[in-house]
């Protein structure tokens, strides 16, 4: 058994689109110091990318501002997330030979579309890049993802590639192994990949110099930001779920076994463990609030809609065109069934409509045999809002936890503690409860009876398949109120 000291640190890095956030974090999960350092982007167009080097250099200051006092002995290792889908070619060097182009530069639609995989992942992009510039596939060109930049950075050479970050860029995280048919990208362009957890190296001389790292520290394989999110909500036991409501809502899991989806729209990571990490993203979200009520007090609002809770008002709140979980209809879009008698009850039933769609990704993951009976951890910004996360836990009908941290680096800081370890029991000494919500009985059937009706109108529209909406009936009780 590894010792630990109550006073070790492990470094997390979350290299993010806005800015590079370091933490240093204790084996009991107080953040014994932070920094962050902001990165800006060129956008132009579908056009979205941002300089290699500044990743490094902000993660360089974020760090030296995180461990700015502390005893460098302290420190026991380090590992690194970054946005999921943002890739670049390096040399055999590892000097960049492209900008990064960013998860949401929209310059491969046509390859994703001849590919079969959206836009935001890594492959198309990839294959864009080889098709715009086929003299760096000659040229000895590798691919690398954002984390990777960093991490040979931090040890000095070249390292693996993480499973998390590889798999958008079509990494096979069942066999794994790389895909032998990757749509004419050359196999030595590709780079070694491990799981997340693995020892990549240590802390090099000249980065222990720039970043206060101590050199010799264990530089660990990281994951994908959502990963990371999910490891600092402490999700890691089967059956666990974390729920992510920010501008969209996503949903991570855990279970022992992999989880098939014939719908595409659930994917899985790999555990650290062996297990599997299986979620999905809405197209709903709390970004429909700032969007119908744009320079308002949304706190405001949301303490006047609490005299609405038991409108009749059903919404089904999507940004824009398209809903991807928990089910797929590029066709979907917002709508509002009866007439609220203002602003005050269009906005409760906006938080409910919300809500409702997150009941309807845990029934979907039911459906497909996934575990979800464990606890359910809330974070993401909503949750500033008690409120909501109250009337989330009377929809849910189970109560919800809120964590002290929820920052994706705090996330990697645990990652690091349990390298060579089991990561459940690490997190769960590391991760720290602030509220745990109970749902309100009084509440219960007026919601129940609302989300049913909202079935039946997603069902009556065409985007609702039935297999799903008579399984979230059975598990609302079986009644049909279509």
């Amino acid at each position: 058994m590894i010792a630990v000291r109550d006073d070790d640190v492990w470094v997390g890095i979350d290299v993010g689109t806005q800015s590079a956030r370091v933490f240093a974090v204790t084996a009991g999960g107080e953040v014994a110091g932070s920094g962050t350092v902001a990165l800006s982007s060129r956008r132009e167009g579908e056009r979205h990318e941002q300089d290699p080097q500044a990743w490094w250099e902000a993660v360089a200051g974020a760090s030296r501002a995180a461990l700015d006092g502390l005893a460098p002995g302290l420190v026991r290792g380090v590992a690194t997330c970054a946005t999921s889908g943002t890739v670049l070619l390096v040399d055999r060097d590892g000097a960049p030979l492209t900008p990064g182009l960013m998860y949401d530069d929209g310059r491969a639609a046509e390859q994703a579309a001849r590919i079969g995989l959206p836009p935001s992942w890594g492959l198309p992009k990839l294959v864009w890049m080889l098709e715009a510039w086929p003299q760096l596939a000659r040229g000895g060109a590798r691919l690398a993802h954002q984390a990777d930049v960093i991490t040979r950075a931090l040890v000095g050479r070249a390292v693996a590639a993480d499973a998390s970050h590889a798999l958008k860029s079509g990494y096979d995280v069942q066999r794994d192994a790389w895909p032998r048919d990757m749509h004419g990208v050359p196999g030595d362009l590709l780079p070694e990949v491990v799981r997340s957890g693995t020892r990549l190296g240590a802390v090099g001389a000249q980065a222990a110099e720039q970043t206060r790292i101590p050199a010799g520290t264990p530089v660990i394989a990281g994951m994908t930001d959502g990963c990371a999110a999910q490891f600092a909500a402490g999700a890691l036991r089967a059956g666990d779920w974390n729920s992510v409501l920010g501008t969209t809502l996503v949903l991570k899991g855990y279970s022992a076994r992999p989880v098939h989806d014939p719908g595409g729209v659930l994917y899985s990571h790999r555990a650290p463990d062996g297990g599997w990490l299986p979620g999905g993203a809405s197209s709903t979200g709390a970004g429909v609030l700032t969007a119908r009520f744009p320079e308002r007090d949304l706190d405001e609002l949301g303490r006047a809609a609490a005299a609405h809770e038991h409108t009749s008002v059903l919404a089904y709140p999507l940004l824009a065109r398209g809903e991807r979980f928990p089910f797929m209809a590029p066709d979907a879009k917002a709508f509002m069934v009866g007439e609220p008698s203002g602003e005050a009850e269009h906005f409760a039933a906006l938080l409910q409509g919300v809500a409702f769609v997150e009941r309807l990704c845990l029934d979907y993951v039911d459906l497909l045999g996934a575990p979800v009976d464990g606890e359910l951890t809330l974070t993401g910004g909503a949750t500033r809002s008690r409120r909501w996360c109250a009337l989330r836990a009377d929809v849910l009908g189970r109560p919800v936890r809120l964590v002290e941290q929820s920052e994706a680096a705090f996330g990697m800081a645990i990652l690091a503690a349990a390298a060579e370890r089991d990561p459940a029991p690490v997190a769960r000494a590391m991760v720290r409860t602030s509220e745990r919500i109970e749902p309100r009985p009084d509440h219960a059937a007026h919601l129940l009876r609302n989300y049913l009706l909202l079935l039946a109108e997603l069902e009556r529209r065409g985007w609702l398949g039935a297999p799903l909406a008579q399984h979230a009936r059975a598990r609302a009780g079986g009644r049909n109120l279509g």
